[in-house]
């Protein structure tokens, strides 16, 4: 069963300094029915525009993964870690039993991102921070694991029994993926359009996959990039 959650249907807000887009429940936008999908809570994509950004706030019991696609973002948190993300690197901040940090955006350039949310498996855990590099050409042709419960393969820790995948795909290029039983998918798409098992997804839609023992995705455009979350 493929369920599109199409990118028109997204909550949305535009501040000015901040045009964002929320796969499902955040903030001021409310929608019962999208409150998530399994561990997965939350999926925002944010165009910040040059040298604006989030003011220090705090967090707590979330396992916060940051995809940067152009521009940069600069964190600085209350671990003491202050850095600037880059596309495709992929940022892990543990909230756990608290943390306070701020973001702000590229000061020349606007900056593009997804920040995803996820439910840890267990609340007060120590604060932790992890920031990897993935670069596209690892991500050609292939399904990279770049967030994972064991930190497999030098991808990024989750206190949480998920698998993370990157993608990027040129046109009429696919993969496939076996997910186990019971387990369920998410797919989100970046850009470009894909066939999945002959539903098709566009530019910011993405997909709930449950009870589907094989998936094959195609890419409909010259060069599609795209998320894929394997969950419990």
């Amino acid at each position: 069963m493929i369920k599109v959650r199409k990118s028109v249907d997204r909550g949305h807000a535009n501040y000015g300094w901040l045009d964002t887009f929320h796969s499902f429940s955040f903030n001021t936008y409310y929608d019962p029915n999208h409150m998530g999908f399994r561990s997965l809570r939350v999926i925002n994509e944010d165009h910040i525009e040059p040298a604006q950004g989030f003011p220090t706030h705090g967090h707590r019991d979330m396992e916060i993964v940051t995809y940067v696609i152009r521009g940069e973002l600069s964190h600085k948190d209350s671990m003491g870690n202050g850095t600037a993300i880059l596309p495709d690197e992929v940022q892990r901040m543990t909230a756990g039993n608290g943390v306070l940090h701020s973001e702000y955006s590229s000061p020349t350039e606007r900056t593009h991102l997804l920040q995803i949310w996820i439910l840890p498996e267990s609340k007060d855990l120590e604060p932790g921070y992890e920031q990897t590099s993935f670069p596209r050409d690892e991500k050609r042709g292939k399904l990279k694991l770049v967030a994972s419960r064991a930190g497999t393969d030098g991808s990024v820790t989750i206190h949480q029994d998920v698998s993370l995948y990157a993608s990027v795909l040129a046109k009429g290029e696919s993969v496939s993926f076996e997910p186990e039983a019971e387990r369920h998918v998410w797919i989100q798409l970046i850009s470009g359009s894909l066939d999945v098992n002959g539903t098709g997804l566009e530019t910011g839609d993405g997909a709930a996959i449950s009870e589907e023992k094989s998936l094959t995705i195609t890419s409909g455009s010259n060069e599609t990039e795209f998320l894929l979350f394997d969950l419990n």
